[in-house]
């Protein structure tokens, strides 16, 4: 059984673009972490549907695995430099709805990667951090599942 999101053996995806609601959590470090663990041949970017903040706990959640979105700011799709992708993965409802509406008439593939929203956590830092290091750690894993061309073991 194929995977939803996943590239046929004989069609694998070279454009990818990540989507979010806002492109300052899910979006970015999904695509920090794809830039890591897919070959460079790759073109891998991120989109939200409305424009949000840079999120410090992104930086540090990454950085915790030596990875980093470098100086990244949350943009829309319209911000994007090249719009042709051959995989958009939207990782929350909204976004879902948005890739579809718009790729109505494009040659694309849209999968839907449910991925919680780390902001809903309350309480200590550690106990947000850690919500952010569940998505992190939700999206390697997914990554690594469905778009890596050979499984990748990866160390909790």
């Amino acid at each position: 059984m194929e995977l939803p999101g996943a590239p046929s053996p004989d069609r694998p995806h070279s454009a990818v673009l990540f989507m979010c609601g806002m492109n300052s959590i899910r979006s970015p470090m999904a695509e920090a972490i794809a830039r890591h663990y897919l070959p460079q041949s790759v073109y891998v970017a991120s989109a939200g549907v409305r424009r949000g903040e840079r999120d410090p706990f992104v930086d540090a959640v990454l950085d915790e695995i030596g990875l980093t979105i470098g100086r990244h700011q949350p943009h829309l799709l319209d911000d994007l430099e090249d719009d042709y992708f051959d995989l958009i993965v939207t990782l929350a409802p909204e976004a879902h709805h948005a890739a579809l509406e718009m790729t109505r008439s494009w040659a694309v593939d849209v999968a839907y990667w449910p991925t919680p929203d780390p902001t809903v956590v309350t309480g200590t830092r550690e106990q947000i951090l850690d919500a952010y290091r569940g998505v992190r750690d939700h999206l390697t894993q997914l990554i690594l599942k469905r778009l890596a061309k050979s499984p990748v073991e990866v160390s909790p």
